[in-house]
């Protein structure tokens, strides 16, 4: 088979790593894709949401399987557009990608098919945004209704805090036209966890549980990031917890939008908080995440490619998924000033170092190679991922692994996994609680 993969970060990374693993595949491509990518795949320089493009490429060179990783060709109608030429690509059509590409939508789901999320208000004129939170209970969630790269939601502490997000999102458009709408939601307290499953629009399987770090700073301090270190598996994750998220969330989302007319085929990850009454929907994406898949595929012991045409051709019933019974931890290495202003094009040394050491893999997400060398090119620039046994030994394995990789201004967190030592000692029922 011949093999696109549509993406340029982390995520595309690990999923070229890894299908690059199946016999299935002859030719693996990726657009445009980055310094790394191009060790494992050929890439070429079309853009992620260059739909034209794309499609021109596909069927001058008879693709057999296209992959999504991003999320904004998905809301854009990628799949619906290859689909029509006859195509195979894996992920959700556009009506089906509203589950992330409008968070009014998805809010507006849940109610509907009784989910549990957190108590919302949903609105598309600045005034009424303003005249709800002057009486609204702190802290409370502010979020742009679209795609906004992982950072269109804010937790408000004040009404002042509240009046100001609202000005920057809906006035500002500090996120440009995701900010035409906010949902207002109150603010749930518990443990984040990540939950991913595969579908094929009527049947789906569940991946291994995982937990992201989505502030900047340790001990969850600062603004919101595409995502700074993942974990897999939870331990606040048990076999209760996940047959609760399967049949209170995964399978009434996936049962719901089939009655709607917009079956879900892909990934449909569900982001997550633990309360006290039990795990309740804080968002959706409809793809891989990032840095969620670099902790989970390297425990996937099945063939991905084989996954995903089950889930193309309505058989995802028929797969048992294998892990590895090992943790995986991702550390992301950043820009400094990410998730503000930062500098590119900074050499990248250690990769080489840090590749030898044992179960350890180093995915790159904003990097451009020049010759023999890596530059940064993003503000996410590496994902640094170990399997251990146990996660402690995990932890341990990718921080040896950071330490030996330097770049100027770079930055990282030095507490990804931190929350999972905690959670072990516990009783299983009774989940950390983060006030």
């Amino acid at each position: 088979m011949k093999v696109l993969i549509i993406g340029s970060g982390g995520r595309e990374h690990v999923l070229a790593w890894k299908i690059k693993q199946s016999p299935l595949v002859k030719k693996l491509y990726c657009a445009p894709g980055n310094g790394g990518i191009s060790q494992v795949a050929e890439c070429v320089e079309v853009s992620a949401d260059d739909i034209p493009g794309l499609l021109k490429f596909a069927k001058k060179n008879k693709i057999d399987l296209t992959v999504v990783g991003p999320e904004a060709p998905l809301v854009a109608g990628v799949v619906d557009t290859f689909q029509k030429e006859g195509l195979k690509i894996f992920g959700p059509t556009k009506k089906a990608a509203q589950l992330e590409g409008s968070k009014v939508f998805a809010k507006q789901f849940l109610k509907q098919w009784n989910i549990p999320t957190a108590d919302f208000r949903t609105f598309d004129k600045i005034n009424e945004a303003k005249e709800f939170i002057v009486d609204a209970a702190y802290p409370l969630v502010v979020k742009a209704d679209g795609l906004a790269a992982g950072k269109g939601v804010i937790i408000c502490k004040s009404l002042k805090e509240a009046q100001e997000t609202i000005d920057q999102i809906m006035q500002q458009r500090i996120f440009k036209e995701a900010g035409k709408k906010v949902v207002i939601e109150e603010c749930l307290e518990g443990q984040e966890l990540s939950m991913l499953a595969i579908s094929d629009g009527e049947h789906f399987v569940m991946l291994d549980s995982s937990q992201d770090h989505k502030r900047i700073f340790d001990d969850d301090l600062g603004p919101n990031t595409g995502g700074m270190g993942a974990y897999s598996p939870a331990p606040v994750v048990t076999e209760d917890v996940v047959k609760k998220i399967e049949s209170r969330v995964i399978e009434p989302t996936i049962r719901g939008m089939h009655r709607e007319g917009r079956p879900f085929k892909g990934v449909l990850y569900a982001g997550l908080m633990m309360t006290s009454q039990g795990p309740m929907v804080l968002e959706f994406n409809v793809r891989f995440g990032d840095p969620e898949a670099q902790a989970i595929l390297p425990r996937l012991k099945n063939d991905l490619v084989e996954l995903m045409l089950a889930s193309i051709e309505g058989r995802v019933n028929e797969i048992k998924l294998k892990w590895d019974k090992r943790s995986c931890v991702c550390v992301v290495m950043s820009s400094g000033g990410y998730p503000g202003k930062y500098e590119t094009g900074k050499e990248i040394s250690g990769l080489a170092s840090a590749g030898k050491l044992s179960h350890t893999f180093v995915f790159h997400a904003g990097t451009k190679k020049e010759g023999n060398k890596f530059f940064t090119s993003g503000g996410r620039v590496l994902g640094v991922t170990s399997l251990g046994e146990g996660i402690e030994v995990a932890i341990k394995k990718a921080y040896d692994a950071v330490e030996k990789i330097t770049f100027e201004h770079c930055f990282f967190r030095r507490d990804i996994g931190a929350k999972a030592l905690k959670s072990i000692p516990r009783q299983p029922s009774q989940p950390r609680v983060r006030v």
